[in-house]
């Protein structure tokens, strides 16, 4: 030992030595990592050897920092975020900033929800060459442009996250350079607020919202293999019709694809099924069409399928609801799409199954009772059926439950009381009946509560005023009965939703006192058909009220304190503004403003009264529906273009407008009608050339004269078009064939000329088609073959070529192809409507000779079969093809030059209500098969050449004898002719011939029993 001890010298100065060391570590220490990063607690070793082998950041590295940190506002906010980034201290210990052990230069720069401001992007940040993450999300660029250049410099980065930073412009292709990167974040987060009252939706931007775009698609990702995760919510997607396909080519690896709100339409690829790692596809608030691929069920990883707010169709795979993983299926908003609810297993990984607002039919499978991780549930698609299964009650983690279903009946269930996590409750479009049970009042976490357009009835359940947490309180459509007073209200103090509309009940204002101090601050109110017959007095105290529907009541004068209250701020209210003003179907006669009303809304109906003068609209920008149907307004303000800039649908039918169409409504965004009015002049080109979006165009019944404009091209959107009843001239203007979407075009009553469209039957959606009362003239169908084979319309269901001068024969082999009259297509809706913002609905009204009178349709059903190629000059025998139209309901091929017999084919149309052959040169016997037609109603069979006897049924007894007049050989009951001996016998024999024909399949006792009854004719008793 004292050996050792010589070697190394005297205790105290191997002291000093240790010391020493122990003092140059703490100053490595303090030189490498920030205080903040230096927790000496554990092992104090371990954290040493770090410390050791870590590089302080390079001066370069410095360098850009400081500058980017100089390019942002200096704001409380950022001087707080940036303490620690100081001069002379090692950068790699700053605040969201970490830099490589090797080298110290920055890795990681991570300045999300800083708060910061910046007037742009600083060019500093791209001498970070070496990061590989870099998030700016959630600060505040002010609408400025991502830099053209810099980005493919980053050529390290695998993380760019730069979500709500509020840029606009083009997205910078050299993004796209960037081959390392596996996560890109350009999205802008975008909250949708549904209302209880059914129909209403609040979409809610965040202010001065910037708009990125992307006009390549293809450029962008091509590089991009690594992609694991893309969200470019928000950004606009409209010029890239590649994205699908794109994705599918060159982001095989990709496994997160969020693109709501971008713009995107047409159907989903089916090159998209490439992408099997696919474990998010969030292609929510689009314009996709088509059908929910079926490939989506084969995604082995799939955890959310999200596609609600679009406009899909048909049906949907039940095998997609049986998918092991999904946590996430929601469709709700494709009011198109139809399916059925499957059994679904119990060990179903399902927390949110949302199909509210589809045409999903059938029962609801009791096995959704067993999915114990439901959370939300939403099934309010009205064509659910049978009872509500009880089994529901058992999932105790529900807190959103959504039903719908006009064929769901019984009493309002007792379960719900069960749902003791229940937050949201709403029972709409239902055949619930009875009284709502008291014991909903324990669920004290519940904050809507909603029974819209059920069979609920009784008082307005007292136990409502004791549920302090509520917020939404919908009951309107129901049959509740009594009075409710408004300044009850108080006792709910969060309540922000209140909807009586539609009941029984008469809403009375009450006393004002000192609750009305403490009364809540209702942002929506609806009070529909409530017996009210003045304002209340009450919506003086709604300071933030941004919805507001007095509809259906007996009002007269509207208050000038309404206008005044909610005047001059178009900033007024939580979410900007009035959001709806509903005073339709009342006895206004004046808004008390000439021209421009100082208000800022949404969405404005003043249909349905007594308004004069100049149409009147909110003056402040951001209008998106504006209904003011039925007045008496007879003018537009000047310049009102400006106003209409963000206007989705526009109404004003049946008022006095007059003049030329002002090219202002060339703004209107999807729909506009215009009809009975008597506006004069040419239809403005601009509302059909290729830059109008318009889906439905109505201008019927007005004095419009000369051309249609000829100037369509690839982009058309129109679906509806109606111009019947003007002055229209010319021929079609063929450039409609680009209309692909195109599923009504009703041109009644007009001057237009030239041949039969045979073109149009491109159109593969065209489904109404009302060519009556014009000058059209020659062959329906083409004299060759070959063009007869371009002349299909596979989906026509509706057509009128009433008067007009067509000629030749009905050809066979045409009437083959109408599709649309021969197979019901099972999945779509049942009444012809077209969606626009805000489930604002635009159902057809068509006007159609129905049973030989001139009738309105306001509702034009899918269902309904019609053809009419009446007074022309059509001649030749009627073809027996019409027997295959066997979805008919009405056929009327009247006033032409037809000959030969009535073929028994049309004994097929089983659906047949109206058949009109008359003053034709029709001859031979009325077919027997024509009475066994049931659901016949009208029959006109009169002035022909018909021979023989009446078929002696006892449907056909109950037709009038004008059904057969002018048919000198016609004989038999109803018409007083008697028939001849030698006239029966025949008939006895085509009678005795079915019989045989009948015997045939039948035992000889009931055979033998049906011939005797009908040979000879003897009574039987029902």
């Amino acid at each position: 030992m004292p050996t050792t001890m010589a070697h190394h010298g005297p205790p105290a100065v191997l002291a000093l030595h240790l010391l020493l060391q122990i003092h140059l570590v703490v100053m490595l220490c303090s030189l490498l990592l920030p205080s903040s990063a230096v927790a000496l607690t554990g092992n104090n070793t371990a954290a040493a050897a770090t410390v050791a082998r870590q590089f302080p950041c390079l001066r370069d590295q410095e360098t850009a920092l400081l500058r980017l940190k100089r390019s942002f506002t200096a704001t409380t906010d950022s001087i707080r975020a940036f303490r620690s980034w100081k001069v002379g201290t090692n950068c790699c210990g700053w605040a969201g900033v970490h830099c490589g052990d090797a080298d110290g230069r920055v890795t990681s720069l991570d300045l999300g929800s800083w708060g910061l401001e910046s007037a742009g992007l600083d060019p500093a940040l791209f001498d970070l060459t070496s990061l590989r993450y870099l998030n700016l999300g959630w600060n505040n660029f002010n609408l400025a442009e991502l830099p053209s250049t810099g980005f493919e410099r980053l050529t390290n980065l695998t993380s760019l996250n730069l979500p709500n930073t509020n840029f606009s412009g083009q997205v910078p292709l050299n993004i796209g350079r960037l081959t390392n990167l596996v996560s890109l974040d350009l999205s802008v987060s975008i909250e949708i607020i549904e209302l209880a009252d059914e129909n209403r939706y609040m979409v809610d931007f965040p202010d001065n919202i910037g708009e990125l775009a992307v006009t390549n698609f293809t450029s962008l990702v091509a590089n991009l293999g690594n992609l694991r995760e893309l969200n470019l919510g928000y950004v606009d997607l409209s010029q890239s019709n590649d994205w699908c396909d794109a994705l599918s080519m060159y982001a095989r690896n990709l496994r997160v694809l969020r693109l709501p709100f971008c713009n995107i339409y047409g159907p989903i690829c089916g090159t998209l099924s490439a992408l099997r790692s696919l474990s998010v596809i969030d292609l929510w608030y689009n314009s996709l069409t088509g059908q929910v691929p079926d490939f989506f069920a084969n995604y082995s990883l799939l955890s959310v399928l999200q596609l609600s707010y679009n406009d899909l169709e048909g049906w949907v795979s039940p095998e997609i609801f049986e998918h092991k993983k999904l946590v996430t299926i929601d469709l709700h908003r494709n009011p198109k799409i139809s399916g059925s609810l499957p059994n679904i297993s119990a060990d179903s990984c399902l927390q949110n199954l949302l199909v509210g607002h589809t045409n999903f039919s059938g029962t609801i499978p009791s096995s959704i009772g067993k999915m114990r991780s439901l959370k939300r549930l939403g099934l309010d698609a009205p064509g659910f059926s049978g009872n509500l299964p009880s089994s529901i009650g058992e999932l105790k983690s529900l807190n959103t439950l959504k039903v719908s279903g006009l064929n769901l009946v019984g009493p309002i269930p007792s379960w719900i009381t069960n749902l003791t996590s229940l937050e949201v409750l709403k029972f709409s479009k239902c055949g619930l009946y009875g009284p709502i049970p008291s014991s909903i009042g324990h669920l004290i976490k519940l904050k809507t509560y909603a029974f819209i357009q059920c069979e609920a009835s009784g008082g307005i359940p007292q136990h409502i005023f004791n549920m302090t947490q509520l917020e939404e309180l919908a009951l309107g459509s129901n049959n509740f009965t009594g009075t409710v007073e408004l300044n009850s209200l108080w006792r709910l103090p969060n309540l922000s939703l209140l909807d009586l509309s539609n009941n029984k009940i008469i809403v009375l204002e009450g006393q004002e006192n000192s609750s009305m101090v403490s009364f809540p601050d209702i942002n929506f109110l609806k009070l529909a058909s409530c017996s009210i017959i003045k304002f209340p007095t009450i919506l003086k105290h709604l300071n933030d009220c941004i919805g507001l529907d007095l509809s259906n009541n007996q009002m007269h004068g509207i208050p000038r304190w309404l206008w005044e209250n909610w005047s001059t701020d178009p900033s007024f209210g939580p979410h900007g503004g009035l959001f709806f003003l509903d005073f339709s179907h009342n006895n206004f006669t004046s808004v008390g403003y000439e021209t421009f009303l100082p208000i800022y809304a949404r969405i404005l109906d003043l249909s349905f009264n007594m308004f004069e003068g100049p149409i009147p609209l909110p003056q402040y920008t951001g209008a998106e529906v504006l209904d003011y149907s039925s007045n008496m307004f007879s003018s537009m303000p000047h310049n009102f273009s400006t106003q209409l800039g963000d206007t989705y649908v526009f109404k004003a039918s049946q008022n006095n407008l007059s003049g030329n169409i002002p090219t202002s409504f060339c703004m209107v965004y999807e729909f506009l009608d215009l009809s009975y009015n008597t506006f004069n002049g040419s239809v403005p080109s601009c509302l059909m050339e290729d830059a109008n979006p318009l889906r439905v165009l109505n201008l019927k019944r007005n004095q419009l004269d000369g051309e249609l404009p000829d100037t369509i091209n690839e982009n058309c959107t129109l679906e509806l078009l109606d111009i019947s009843s003007n002055r229209i001239e010319g021929q079609l203007p063929k450039s409609l064939v680009a209309c692909k979407r195109l599923e009504v075009l009703a041109i009644a009553n007009n001057k237009i000329t030239g041949s039969f469209p045979c073109w149009m039957s491109t159109l593969p959606r065209l489904q109404v088609l009302i060519l009556k009362h014009n000058n059209f003239f020659g062959l329906v169908i083409p004299s060759s073959a070959k063009d007869r084979i371009t002349c299909g319309f596979p989906s026509l269901r509706i057509l009128d070529l009433s008067y007009n001068n067509f000629s030749g024969t009905l050809n066979k082999e045409w009437l083959s192809k109408l599709m649309g009259m021969i197979v019901k297509v099972s999945n779509e809706t049942l009444v012809m409507e077209y969606y626009a913002y805000q489930d604002e609905v635009y159902q057809l009204s068509t006007e159609l000779t129905w049973k030989g009178l001139d009738q309105q349709f306001d509702k034009t059903w899918r269902t309904l079969g019609f053809l009419d190629v009446s007074n022309n000059a059509f001649q030749g025998s009627i073809p027996a093809d019409i027997g295959g139209l066997v979805l008919l309901d009405e056929l009327n091929m009247s006033h032409n030059s037809f000959t030969g017999p009535i073929p028994s084919q049309l004994g097929h149309l089983a659906h047949l209500e109206s058949l009109d052959l008359s003053s034709n040169e029709l001859s031979g016997e009325i077919p027997w098969e024509l009475a066994s037609l049931d659901s016949l109603t009208t029959l006109n069979l009169s002035n022909n050449k018909l021979v023989g006897s009446i078929p002696e049924s006892p449907h056909f007894l109950t037709f009038s004898n004008s059904s057969f007049l002018g048919n000198e050989d016609l004989c038999g009951p109803p018409l007083s002719k008697l028939c001849k001996s030698n006239v029966v016998p025949s008939k006895k024999k085509k009678y005795l011939d079915f019989i045989l024909f009948l015997f045939v399949g039948t035992r000889f006792g009931v055979g033998f029993a049906v011939a005797i009854v009908v040979a000879w004719r003897i009574p039987v008793r029902k």
